[in-house]
């Protein structure tokens, strides 16, 4: 279990993507070429990053994003969006030519899933050149993505000669330099989708050994439903989670929030399953929602209800 806590540094920096997301809520998906009534819409702020940042901040963490922005209007969306969540932004760099990701995300209310459709162009992710050492050597906790991925492999080689855990969120591996930014990551948690493609893994379990290097701390492969597999430092043995039983309403950001969940727990000294544990009620009290991200009040009351 969590509590609040003051800190004069950043419990987790971020650097990676970020997303304008404009939901569209249906009962069904049509067929092909068919049609499907919008039940309503929303607007939020999305990405991997941002989302976990967001997270973070709600359970209560000290959270800044670093990353590259525009000045068009969906990037300042985004910026008074994080600032909202007093998620600090005093790093960010401003880039003409940069803009967020856009996505529409279609939610089926009735079988609780979603397509998800993202505009890449001009996204930049990590700069190259910033924030400089000081800021990056001031986290806790570093977050990536493989979003500017020579941004990224600056940042996390500062990171780790300064003894600062980098945890990692990947979706893509098709990009140049891609597996030397994977190399610098101690807590690298993917979903089973993703890790299985990459390693060629026929189960979560293998591919989180397959994932397993010595410079690594752990590495978790996240199931859904499902729970999740893990490696670490102390046993390299493939141990799995269970899922927390909940009632999904909108598994959308879950993913995102369990990344935030871990990194906060990792930045306040949490055991590796305690830091589990609490990333997925998190995920889990997500998936309760329908568009809300959770409280550190809503986290701690569903892990006081399943105590192990």
């Amino acid at each position: 279990m969590l509590h609040c806590k003051v800190s004069p540094r950043f419990d987790i920096l971020g650097l990676g993507c970020t997303a304008v997301d404009e939901l569209l809520f249906v009962d069904s998906f049509p067929s092909a070429d068919g049609k499907a009534r919008v039940q309503r819409r929303e607007r939020h702020c999305g990405g991997l990053t941002a989302t976990a940042l967001i997270a973070a901040a709600r359970l209560g963490g000290n959270c800044a994003f670093a990353g590259v922005l525009g000045r068009d209007e969906q990037s300042r969306f985004v910026l008074e969006s994080l600032q909202q969540e007093k998620v600090g932004t005093t790093h960010v760099v401003r880039r003409l030519d940069a803009r967020p990701i856009q996505s529409t995300v279609v939610v089926n209310e009735r079988r609780k899933t979603r397509a998800i459709f993202f505009d890449t162009n001009n996204v930049w992710g990590a700069d190259p050149n910033a924030p400089t050492e000081k800021v990056i050597r001031s986290a806790r906790v570093l977050l990536v993505d493989n979003f500017g991925i020579d941004g990224m492999i600056r940042a996390t080689r500062i990171a780790r000669a300064a003894g600062i855990p980098v945890v990692a969120d990947f979706e893509s591996s098709d990009l140049p330099g891609f597996n030397r930014l994977l190399a610098r990551v101690d807590h690298l948690i993917l979903a089973e989708g993703f890790a299985c493609d990459f390693t060629g893994a026929r189960h979560a379990a293998e591919a989180a050994r397959a994932l397993w290097t010595n410079s690594r701390q752990a590495v978790i492969v996240t199931c859904g439903a499902r729970g999740c597999y893990y490696v670490s430092a102390g046993d390299r043995s493939p141990k799995s989670m269970p899922a927390f039983r909940i009632k999904a309403r909108n598994t959308t950001g879950c993913g995102d929030v369990f990344h935030g969940a871990y990194a906060l727990a990792l930045a306040r000294n949490l055991e590796l399953k305690e830091r589990i544990r609490f990333a997925s009620a998190a995920a889990a009290c997500k998936a309760t929602q329908e568009d809300d991200l959770p409280t550190l009040k809503l986290v701690n009351k569903l892990l006081k209800r399943f105590q192990p």
